[in-house]
């Protein structure tokens, strides 16, 4: 399967897949400052296009950041446990509550938010027991991190993808609120895709504020 079909059934497989991913061009961030991620080779951080969190925003959160010029965020709908979709709302201790588009930036993928109701639990716990639920998880990594001015946990994984018959990259970052942890994680279609989209996941950690 070539690269163009593959594109060309992106907006169904995602949908059915529960893909993730996000971001900026690199080549025309409008000279983006690089950021460097613990463990991680330095990556530029995409052109600021909003912020995210607050009201009116596409989604109040208990956290708020910048998104990439020309990225989406939706708010996610609340899904009954006894639901069909229940199993891609719903990843271990966290329920995905955002859904930012990376489409209209030229990506296949989302930056998704997602939140839970402990109060205890630490980002580094809140992300094992995230990633503990993926299927396909593999060469799992968790750094210490800094989200903004908050101290955050960051984990590097790799998932296999069925639809593409590849293992892709994918990353995510958790910080504690007073309303329970928040986990915003990037994905991918492909590893292609996920490199594209990482200079606005650094975007949103390095902006990243609580309350």
């Amino acid at each position: 399967m070539t690269r163009r079909t593959v594109r060309g059934l992106v907006p169904a497989l995602l949908a059915a897949a529960a893909l993730t991913g996000c971001s900026s061009d690199p080549d025309t961030d409008g000279g983006a400052k690089a950021e460097k991620s613990a463990g991680a080779p330095a990556v530029k951080t995409a052109a600021r296009g909003g912020t995210v969190g607050g009201p009116g925003s596409g989604c109040e959160l208990p956290v708020t950041f910048d998104l990439a010029e020309l990225w989406k965020a939706k708010a996610v709908t609340p899904v009954e446990p006894d639901s069909v979709f229940a199993g891609l709302a719903n990843q271990g201790p966290v329920t995905m509550v955002c859904e930012i588009d990376a489409k209209p930036a030229g990506y296949l993928g989302f930056l998704r938010v997602w939140q839970g109701k402990s109060e205890d639990a630490s980002p580094r716990e809140t992300l094992e027991g995230f990633v503990g639920a993926e299927k396909n998880a593999s060469k799992i990594s968790y750094t210490k991190a800094t989200a903004g001015k908050t101290t955050a946990a960051e984990v590097s994984y790799t998932l296999y993808s069925k639809l593409v018959e590849e293992s892709r990259p994918a990353r995510a970052f958790a910080v504690a609120t007073p309303e329970g942890p928040v986990v915003v994680q990037l994905g991918g279609f492909d590893a292609y895709e996920h490199k594209g989209m990482l200079p606005a996941y650094e975007l949103a950690k390095r902006t990243l504020r609580v309350g």
